[in-house]
């Protein structure tokens, strides 16, 4: 489950390492403030600061944002039991996210390999 349903409408997620608050926001459809919020509220989001302390989400970051707003805007959860939906669903997030990565990894490699032969 990485990304719910109602996220069809997003923007999609483009291939960086690292995103800014603002673009965050744009990407997901959420205020500034209200990620400053989340992250108070929701442990697993932690996007790493650097100089000046400003945020820097990778993109695990940005799909727990749309999760979150998922459940929060479109599901009715209260912020509460959005995070006791998602500590739940961890385990199993876990395992998805590592068959997502791996086929998004090697479907990378494929195109290099492409390139490459070239």
């Amino acid at each position: 489950m990485l990304e719910t349903s109602n996220n069809n409408e997003l923007p999609t997620i483009p291939n960086k390492r690292y995103f800014t608050i603002g673009e965050v926001s744009d990407l997901c459809e959420v205020k500034p403030h209200v990620l400053r919020y989340w992250e108070q509220e929701f442990p697993d989001l932690k996007p790493v600061k650097r100089r000046g302390n400003r945020r820097y989400y990778q993109r695990h970051d940005v799909v727990l944002i749309r999760q979150i707003r998922g459940l929060l805007y479109s599901e009715g959860y209260t912020i509460g039991g959005a995070r006791q939906h998602l500590a739940g669903d961890a385990i199993r997030d876990d395992n998805a996210q590592s068959q997502q990565m791996m086929r998004q990894l090697r479907t990378e490699l494929e195109d290099v390999l492409r390139i490459l032969r070239t």
